[in-house]
């Protein structure tokens, strides 16, 4: 089957370093062209794809015939702007999360995805991941009884105030940045929805660098409680725990950067002291989100995590600053 061929607006840091040598690596894709303003930043993408189209603006890549689906690692406040810009311009679309920041812009992004008849989608790779998988079928399984609370913790010190991270005119914050993570795991592995939140935000230069949120939540196996920890400001840290009746799921050490802080591993706990563990060392959650998006785009098949999906997480987010303390 012919390979969906990629372009890239904007030559991040982020795009170098992960999304575009997965595209590059992808089965299904081909890493094709790159739009930069600035020549020289071209030469790190050109290391590992030497025969890259390189655009001098976002509109010329846009306008390039060749390219079927474009990815998205512009700063957060551009991601509506230019995800309806390639729908408009009959690209597929990956935006980098958030795709939007609050829930409602999200609306018009699925009316033009309902309108073209183009995919859409927030580069919310996890749910790609094997050990993710591995936690919602153990969960719909019952292998841990009633679920009575999770929580969900995800930190990393940033020192560098000038990052764009700290920027509130650009859609900066924990929550933002990492806050999809905590929100978005318990979400996907439980189908799971909040009825009350509560929250404590902590804010640095205008964006909240700790926040802690508690809720109650309700899905298809019942209700349960939630807590989440997000910081900027604190020691790396990614833990994610599921615990019922009858055992618990433990995802420890990297689950949101697998196979960089630590291996990738699922933990299932159940009564007797049994512990079941699984590994993936070599799986690449990029990747697999590039073929996925890829397999759609050709196929027709479902994609994983559709836009309704992060819906979902961004209006909890919203709800989150909505009834917010001030620490």
């Amino acid at each position: 089957m012919k390979p969906v061929r990629w372009g890239v607006l904007g030559a991040a840091r982020f795009a170098r370093e992960h999304m575009a040598p997965a595209i590059h690596a992808a089965e299904g894709a081909e890493f094709a062209a790159l739009a930069t303003s600035d020549a020289s930043k071209a030469a790190g993408f050109q290391a590992f794809c030497p025969s890259l189209t390189v655009h001098s603006s976002y509109d010329a890549l846009l306008a390039d015939p060749s390219i079927d689906a474009v990815y998205i690692p512009l700063p957060n406040h551009m991601h509506v702007e230019w995800t309806l810009k390639c729908l408009a311009a009959g690209k597929h679309v990956l935006t980098e999360k958030p795709i939007a920041l609050k829930a409602r812009e999200i609306d018009q992004i699925i009316a033009a995805r309902d309108r073209s008849g183009l995919l859409a989608a927030e580069a919310y790779m996890i749910v790609h991941h094997p050990q993710w998988q591995r936690a919602k079928e153990w969960f719909e399984a019952g292998e841990i009884g009633d679920l009575v609370h999770a929580d969900v913790a995800f930190s990393f010190n940033l020192t560098d105030d000038s990052n764009i991270r700290m920027k509130p005119e650009t859609g900066g914050g924990s929550l933002r940045d990492i806050g999809v993570y905590t929100f978005g795991s318990m979400r996907f592995v439980t189908g799971a929805e909040p009825v009350d939140v509560s929250a404590r935000i902590h804010r640095d230069n205008g964006v909240d660098t700790f926040a802690q949120v508690a809720a109650t939540m309700e899905g298809p196996k019942g209700r349960f409680t939630y807590g989440s920890m997000t910081s900027m400001r604190m020691y790396n840290r990614q833990v994610a725990t599921f615990q019922g009746t009858k055992g618990m799921i433990r995802l420890e050490g990297g689950p949101f950067n697998a196979n960089v802080n630590d291996l990738a591993e699922v933990e299932l706990h159940q009564n007797g002291n049994r512990v079941t563990v699984e590994r993936f060392p070599t799986s690449n959650h990029y990747k697999l989100q590039v073929e996925a998006f890829s397999r759609s785009v050709r196929t027709g098949e479902a994609y994983p995590c559709p836009l309704e999906f992060v819906r979902g997480t961004q209006a909890m987010m919203d709800r989150v600053y909505e009834v917010a303390v001030e620490i």
